[in-house]
């Protein structure tokens, strides 16, 4: 009984070992993953890099300067145009405007100057106060887009300063819009 009792605590001991002991598994996060995630962070910071170079590559100095002082042209930030005598944003117009407060929001130190214009029908007098109030319901509606009014300043015109000089409706129809310019800081 002895042998016997001895065999047996010798197998439950060793069982116990058996069980008792598993092999420890870590789990390692593979390498190829942070690789990737560093690729595609080093990625992301290229692009930024890259659209605020072409941005800051797209700023010409306009000739004259507006009421904020100098004033930079930027081909990034497009105009909007208006239907004759009204200065409603027409809803082809919104999607610009988004865009140009995309570009705002990407770079929240930017300011800049939204210029009314019209085309030469009409009074001076009377396209001065149509440019302003164009160029006031372009900012209005950039800044409901979570642009600040600090940031935004508006300008009129009016039929001063055509950008097709021509005397016939599709001159008159390229005349008639809201101009963004940067301003300088």
């Amino acid at each position: 009984m002895t042998k016997k009792s001895l065999i047996i605590i010798f197998i439950l001991c060793f069982g116990l070992i058996m069980i008792g002991c598993p092999k420890k598994t870590t789990m390692k996060e593979e390498p190829s993953v942070k690789k990737e995630e560093a690729a595609k962070a080093e990625a992301e910071r290229a692009k930024e890099t890259k659209a605020k170079e072409q941005f800051e590559k797209s700023l010409v100095a306009e000739k004259t300067p507006g009421i904020a002082g100098e004033v930079f042209e930027s081909s990034l930030l497009k105009d909007i145009h208006f239907d004759f005598d009204k200065y409603d944003v027409r809803p082809q117009d919104a999607a610009i405007l988004k865009e140009n407060a995309a570009l705002l929001k990407k770079y929240p130190n930017l300011k800049v100057q939204i210029e009314g214009h019209c085309d030469e029908r009409g009074t001076v007098e009377y396209n001065l106060a149509l440019g302003e109030r164009r160029a006031n319901h372009a900012k209005n509606y950039i800044v409901s887009l979570g642009i600040s009014p600090a940031r935004v300043s508006t300008i009129s015109y009016g039929k001063e300063k055509p950008l097709d000089p021509g005397h016939n409706e599709e001159a008159w129809a390229k005349n008639r819009r809201a101009h963004t310019v940067v301003t300088a800081k």
